[in-house]
Protein backbone atom coordinates (compact mmCIF):
# COMPACT_ATOMS: atom_id res chain seq x y z
CA UNK A 1 0.00 0.00 0.00
CA UNK A 2 1.54 3.63 -0.84
CA UNK A 3 -0.01 6.89 -0.79
CA UNK A 4 1.88 9.88 -2.98
CA UNK A 5 2.42 12.44 -0.86
CA UNK A 6 2.84 15.63 -2.95
CA UNK A 7 2.64 19.33 -2.34
CA UNK A 8 -0.52 20.97 -2.74
CA UNK A 9 -0.60 24.12 -4.56
CA UNK A 10 -3.26 27.02 -2.71
CA UNK A 11 -3.02 30.08 -5.20
CA UNK A 12 0.66 30.35 -5.36
CA UNK A 13 0.74 28.57 -1.44
CA UNK A 14 2.66 24.90 -1.39
CA UNK A 15 2.56 22.86 1.19
CA UNK A 16 4.40 20.13 2.85
CA UNK A 17 2.38 17.41 1.73
CA UNK A 18 -1.23 16.59 1.30
CA UNK A 19 -2.59 15.03 4.40
CA UNK A 20 -3.76 17.78 6.29
CA UNK A 21 -5.51 18.04 9.80
CA UNK A 22 -9.16 19.47 9.61
CA UNK A 23 -10.14 22.31 11.68
CA UNK A 24 -12.11 21.38 14.92
CA UNK A 25 -13.96 23.14 16.74
CA UNK A 26 -12.93 22.82 20.67
CA UNK A 27 -9.43 20.75 19.70
CA UNK A 28 -7.74 22.20 17.33
CA UNK A 29 -5.88 25.13 19.52
CA UNK A 30 -2.59 25.96 19.12
CA UNK A 31 -0.71 23.34 21.22
CA UNK A 32 -2.89 21.03 19.12
CA UNK A 33 -2.06 22.41 15.76
CA UNK A 34 2.02 22.22 16.37
CA UNK A 35 1.85 18.39 17.55
CA UNK A 36 0.15 17.50 14.34
CA UNK A 37 2.67 19.67 12.31
CA UNK A 38 5.37 18.36 14.06
CA UNK A 39 4.03 14.23 13.25
CA UNK A 40 3.85 15.39 9.80
CA UNK A 41 0.10 17.45 9.13
CA UNK A 42 1.31 19.47 5.87
CA UNK A 43 -1.30 22.17 6.62
CA UNK A 44 -3.64 22.95 9.78
CA UNK A 45 -6.33 24.65 10.70
CA UNK A 46 -7.60 26.93 13.90
CA UNK A 47 -11.11 25.87 15.45
CA UNK A 48 -13.89 27.63 14.10
CA UNK A 49 -14.29 31.57 14.84
CA UNK A 50 -17.03 33.96 14.73
CA UNK A 51 -16.21 36.66 11.74
CA UNK A 52 -18.71 38.79 13.62
CA UNK A 53 -16.64 38.27 17.00
CA UNK A 54 -13.50 38.94 15.05
CA UNK A 55 -15.41 42.36 14.16
CA UNK A 56 -16.38 43.08 17.57
CA UNK A 57 -12.90 42.65 19.13
CA UNK A 58 -14.26 39.39 21.29
CA UNK A 59 -11.51 38.44 23.39
CA UNK A 60 -12.60 34.65 23.44
CA UNK A 61 -12.76 34.47 20.07
CA UNK A 62 -9.22 36.10 19.12
CA UNK A 63 -8.07 33.74 21.92
CA UNK A 64 -8.86 30.90 19.54
CA UNK A 65 -6.56 32.28 17.38
CA UNK A 66 -3.35 31.37 19.11
CA UNK A 67 0.14 30.20 17.39
CA UNK A 68 2.77 28.33 18.81
CA UNK A 69 5.99 30.43 19.27
CA UNK A 70 8.17 27.66 17.01
CA UNK A 71 5.19 27.23 14.70
CA UNK A 72 6.67 27.36 11.10
CA UNK A 73 3.98 26.23 8.83
CA UNK A 74 1.49 27.99 6.84
CA UNK A 75 -1.22 29.26 9.09
CA UNK A 76 -4.28 28.90 7.72
CA UNK A 77 -7.66 30.15 10.07
CA UNK A 78 -11.41 28.70 9.84
CA UNK A 79 -14.30 31.58 10.10
CA UNK A 80 -18.02 31.20 10.14
CA UNK A 81 -20.97 33.46 9.55
CA UNK A 82 -23.69 33.98 6.99
CA UNK A 83 -23.14 37.89 6.30
CA UNK A 84 -21.11 38.97 3.84
CA UNK A 85 -19.89 42.33 4.96
CA UNK A 86 -18.94 40.98 8.14
CA UNK A 87 -17.30 37.99 6.70
CA UNK A 88 -15.01 40.50 4.41
CA UNK A 89 -14.05 42.38 7.32
CA UNK A 90 -12.82 39.54 9.22
CA UNK A 91 -10.60 38.83 6.75
CA UNK A 92 -9.58 42.59 6.84
CA UNK A 93 -9.35 42.50 10.54
CA UNK A 94 -5.40 42.74 12.50
CA UNK A 95 -6.54 39.62 14.03
CA UNK A 96 -6.44 37.35 11.01
CA UNK A 97 -3.49 39.08 9.90
CA UNK A 98 -0.63 36.98 10.46
CA UNK A 99 -2.59 33.98 8.54
CA UNK A 100 -1.90 32.69 5.22
CA UNK A 101 -5.19 31.26 4.46
CA UNK A 102 -8.89 31.92 5.32
CA UNK A 103 -10.71 29.51 5.31
CA UNK A 104 -14.75 29.29 5.62
CA UNK A 105 -17.11 26.81 7.04
CA UNK A 106 -20.08 25.79 5.20
CA UNK A 107 -20.57 22.45 6.25
CA UNK A 108 -20.79 22.39 10.39
CA UNK A 109 -24.42 20.36 11.35
CA UNK A 110 -24.66 21.46 15.01
CA UNK A 111 -28.03 22.45 15.35
CA UNK A 112 -27.39 25.87 16.88
CA UNK A 113 -24.89 27.04 13.81
CA UNK A 114 -27.30 25.51 11.47
CA UNK A 115 -30.45 27.13 13.28
CA UNK A 116 -28.69 30.69 13.10
CA UNK A 117 -28.02 30.02 8.98
CA UNK A 118 -24.72 29.32 9.19
CA UNK A 119 -22.13 26.30 8.62
CA UNK A 120 -24.08 23.90 6.55
CA UNK A 121 -27.18 26.00 6.59
CA UNK A 122 -25.52 28.38 3.63
CA UNK A 123 -26.10 25.00 1.46
CA UNK A 124 -29.53 26.29 1.07
CA UNK A 125 -28.62 29.41 -0.63
CA UNK A 126 -26.54 29.46 -3.42
CA UNK A 127 -26.39 32.69 -4.13
CA UNK A 128 -25.20 33.81 -0.44
CA UNK A 129 -22.34 31.26 -0.59
CA UNK A 130 -21.14 33.03 -3.97
CA UNK A 131 -21.27 36.34 -2.49
CA UNK A 132 -19.67 35.25 0.84
CA UNK A 133 -17.07 34.17 -1.05
CA UNK A 134 -16.41 36.96 -3.65
CA UNK A 135 -16.58 39.55 -0.55
CA UNK A 136 -14.21 37.64 1.09
CA UNK A 137 -11.95 37.18 -1.63
CA UNK A 138 -11.85 41.63 -1.90
CA UNK A 139 -9.55 41.08 1.29
CA UNK A 140 -6.60 40.13 -0.99
CA UNK A 141 -6.54 36.81 1.39
CA UNK A 142 -6.50 33.39 0.19
CA UNK A 143 -9.98 31.96 0.20
CA UNK A 144 -10.70 28.37 0.85
CA UNK A 145 -14.16 26.49 1.70
CA UNK A 146 -14.95 23.40 3.84
CA UNK A 147 -18.62 21.66 3.23
CA UNK A 148 -20.72 18.72 2.75
CA UNK A 149 -22.14 16.55 -0.08
CA UNK A 150 -25.59 17.88 0.78
CA UNK A 151 -28.02 18.19 3.87
CA UNK A 152 -29.54 14.93 3.15
CA UNK A 153 -29.43 11.88 1.20
CA UNK A 154 -32.23 13.51 -1.25
CA UNK A 155 -29.94 16.53 -1.47
CA UNK A 156 -26.63 15.67 -2.57
CA UNK A 157 -25.23 19.11 -4.39
CA UNK A 158 -21.73 18.92 -4.02
CA UNK A 159 -20.78 19.40 -7.63
CA UNK A 160 -22.81 22.42 -7.97
CA UNK A 161 -21.62 23.56 -4.49
CA UNK A 162 -18.20 22.87 -5.75
CA UNK A 163 -18.44 25.16 -8.72
CA UNK A 164 -20.36 27.89 -7.50
CA UNK A 165 -17.30 28.47 -4.82
CA UNK A 166 -14.82 27.88 -7.52
CA UNK A 167 -16.42 30.82 -10.02
CA UNK A 168 -16.61 32.69 -6.73
CA UNK A 169 -12.95 32.59 -6.18
CA UNK A 170 -12.43 30.18 -3.57
CA UNK A 171 -8.34 28.57 -3.90
CA UNK A 172 -9.41 25.16 -2.61
CA UNK A 173 -12.10 23.63 -1.58
CA UNK A 174 -12.11 20.58 1.54
CA UNK A 175 -15.40 18.36 1.13
CA UNK A 176 -16.64 16.33 3.80
CA UNK A 177 -18.66 13.19 2.24
CA UNK A 178 -21.34 13.03 4.43
CA UNK A 179 -24.66 14.80 4.32
CA UNK A 180 -25.68 17.47 7.08
CA UNK A 181 -28.21 15.34 8.73
CA UNK A 182 -25.15 12.25 9.24
CA UNK A 183 -23.47 14.00 11.53
CA UNK A 184 -20.10 12.43 11.92
CA UNK A 185 -21.12 9.17 11.13
CA UNK A 186 -22.68 6.60 8.54
CA UNK A 187 -20.65 6.04 4.80
CA UNK A 188 -18.60 8.23 3.48
CA UNK A 189 -19.61 9.01 -0.16
CA UNK A 190 -16.51 8.83 -1.77
CA UNK A 191 -18.33 8.60 -5.67
CA UNK A 192 -19.83 12.43 -4.56
CA UNK A 193 -16.16 14.13 -3.81
CA UNK A 194 -15.27 11.91 -6.74
CA UNK A 195 -17.78 14.04 -9.01
CA UNK A 196 -16.74 17.77 -7.50
CA UNK A 197 -13.06 17.47 -8.07
CA UNK A 198 -13.25 16.21 -11.78
CA UNK A 199 -15.88 19.32 -11.64
CA UNK A 200 -13.92 21.81 -10.88
CA UNK A 201 -9.84 22.94 -11.28
CA UNK A 202 -8.87 24.17 -7.53
CA UNK A 203 -7.67 21.43 -5.19
CA UNK A 204 -10.02 19.10 -3.78
CA UNK A 205 -9.14 17.67 -0.50
CA UNK A 206 -11.14 14.96 1.11
CA UNK A 207 -12.16 14.72 4.44
CA UNK A 208 -14.26 11.55 6.53
CA UNK A 209 -13.81 8.57 8.30
CA UNK A 210 -9.71 8.88 8.22
CA UNK A 211 -8.36 6.89 11.27
CA UNK A 212 -5.71 4.63 9.91
CA UNK A 213 -3.31 4.99 6.87
CA UNK A 214 -5.62 2.81 5.09
CA UNK A 215 -8.51 5.00 5.22
CA UNK A 216 -6.57 7.86 4.27
CA UNK A 217 -5.51 5.56 1.38
CA UNK A 218 -8.61 4.30 0.60
CA UNK A 219 -10.30 8.28 0.55
CA UNK A 220 -7.74 9.53 -2.07
CA UNK A 221 -7.67 6.70 -4.56
CA UNK A 222 -11.38 6.31 -4.64
CA UNK A 223 -11.88 10.55 -4.40
CA UNK A 224 -9.21 11.53 -6.70
CA UNK A 225 -8.79 14.36 -4.81
CA UNK A 226 -5.55 16.09 -4.04
CA UNK A 227 -5.36 15.28 -0.34
CA UNK A 228 -7.22 14.19 2.50
CA UNK A 229 -7.78 16.03 6.05
CA UNK A 230 -8.15 14.02 9.14
CA UNK A 231 -10.60 15.28 11.73
CA UNK A 232 -11.67 13.27 14.65
CA UNK A 233 -9.01 10.54 13.82
CA UNK A 234 -5.98 13.21 15.12
CA UNK A 235 -8.39 13.69 18.15
CA UNK A 236 -7.95 10.35 19.32
CA UNK A 237 -4.31 9.86 17.85
CA UNK A 238 -2.23 13.67 16.74
CA UNK A 239 0.69 11.10 16.02
CA UNK A 240 -1.55 9.50 13.13
CA UNK A 241 -0.05 11.96 10.73
CA UNK A 242 3.19 10.12 11.15
CA UNK A 243 1.61 6.94 10.53
CA UNK A 244 0.13 8.43 7.15
CA UNK A 245 3.01 10.49 5.74
CA UNK A 246 5.78 7.31 6.87
CA UNK A 247 7.38 9.85 9.32
CA UNK A 248 8.84 8.31 12.41
CA UNK A 249 6.34 7.54 15.22
CA UNK A 250 7.02 9.95 17.84
CA UNK A 251 7.15 9.37 21.77
CA UNK A 252 3.43 9.65 22.40
CA UNK A 253 4.14 9.96 26.06
CA UNK A 254 6.38 12.98 25.17
CA UNK A 255 3.87 14.46 23.19
CA UNK A 256 0.75 14.20 25.63
CA UNK A 257 3.56 15.68 28.43
CA UNK A 258 4.46 18.44 25.90
CA UNK A 259 0.69 19.13 25.39
CA UNK A 260 -0.43 19.39 28.97
CA UNK A 261 2.67 21.66 30.05
CA UNK A 262 2.36 24.08 26.58
CA UNK A 263 -2.33 24.19 27.20
CA UNK A 264 -1.29 24.92 30.75
CA UNK A 265 1.14 28.21 29.87
CA UNK A 266 -1.18 29.60 27.31
CA UNK A 267 -5.04 28.99 28.40
CA UNK A 268 -3.94 28.52 32.01
CA UNK A 269 -3.91 25.65 34.55
CA UNK A 270 -8.18 25.70 34.80
CA UNK A 271 -8.65 25.11 31.31
CA UNK A 272 -5.68 22.82 30.61
CA UNK A 273 -6.53 20.30 33.94
CA UNK A 274 -9.78 20.12 31.62
CA UNK A 275 -9.34 19.93 28.13
CA UNK A 276 -6.21 17.37 28.89
CA UNK A 277 -8.53 15.09 31.20
CA UNK A 278 -10.97 15.34 27.88
CA UNK A 279 -7.75 14.46 25.79
CA UNK A 280 -5.88 11.46 27.56
CA UNK A 281 -9.73 10.27 27.97
CA UNK A 282 -9.45 10.11 23.52
CA UNK A 283 -5.84 8.52 23.54
CA UNK A 284 -6.30 5.86 25.96
CA UNK A 285 -9.84 4.57 23.99
CA UNK A 286 -9.99 1.21 23.73
CA UNK A 287 -7.09 0.17 25.89
CA UNK A 288 -7.38 -2.02 28.62
CA UNK A 289 -8.62 -0.84 31.81
CA UNK A 290 -9.34 2.20 29.77
CA UNK A 291 -12.74 2.82 31.50
CA UNK A 292 -11.17 2.60 34.84
CA UNK A 293 -8.59 4.95 34.02
CA UNK A 294 -11.03 7.56 32.73
CA UNK A 295 -12.96 7.73 35.84
CA UNK A 296 -9.41 8.14 37.89
CA UNK A 297 -8.92 10.96 35.23
CA UNK A 298 -11.78 13.25 35.56
CA UNK A 299 -11.35 13.09 39.32
CA UNK A 300 -8.39 14.90 38.57
CA UNK A 301 -8.15 17.97 40.76
CA UNK A 302 -5.28 20.00 38.71
CA UNK A 303 -2.97 19.96 36.33
CA UNK A 304 0.15 17.77 38.74
CA UNK A 305 -2.85 15.19 39.53
CA UNK A 306 -3.37 14.81 36.17
CA UNK A 307 0.56 14.36 35.18
CA UNK A 308 1.05 11.70 37.95
CA UNK A 309 -1.79 9.09 35.74
CA UNK A 310 -0.36 10.16 32.96
CA UNK A 311 3.16 8.74 34.26
CA UNK A 312 1.43 5.46 34.81
CA UNK A 313 0.05 4.69 31.70
CA UNK A 314 1.09 2.56 28.48
CA UNK A 315 0.08 4.44 25.58
CA UNK A 316 1.99 2.06 23.25
CA UNK A 317 -0.72 -0.29 23.21
CA UNK A 318 -2.37 -0.21 19.48
CA UNK A 319 -6.11 -0.46 19.41
CA UNK A 320 -8.70 0.64 16.57
CA UNK A 321 -10.25 3.91 17.77
CA UNK A 322 -13.70 2.97 16.05
CA UNK A 323 -14.46 -0.06 18.08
Amino acid sequence: MSIELKPVDIAGLRTANNIFAAPLAGYTNAVFRQICLEAGAGLTFTEMVSAKGLCYGSEKTEELLAVMPQYDGIKACQIFGKEPYYMRKACESAALAPFDIIDINMGCPVPKIYKNGEGSALMNNLPLVADIISECKKSGKIITVKFRTGLDGDNVICTEFAKVCEGAGADMLTIHGRTRDKFYSGEVNFGAIAAAKKAVRIPVIANGGVFSFADAERLLSETGADGVAVGRGAIYEPWIFAKITGKPLPDKRKIIEFQLENTKKLFGERFACVFMRKMVAFYIKGMPNSASLKKILFACPDCDALESVIDGIDFDCDVDKRA
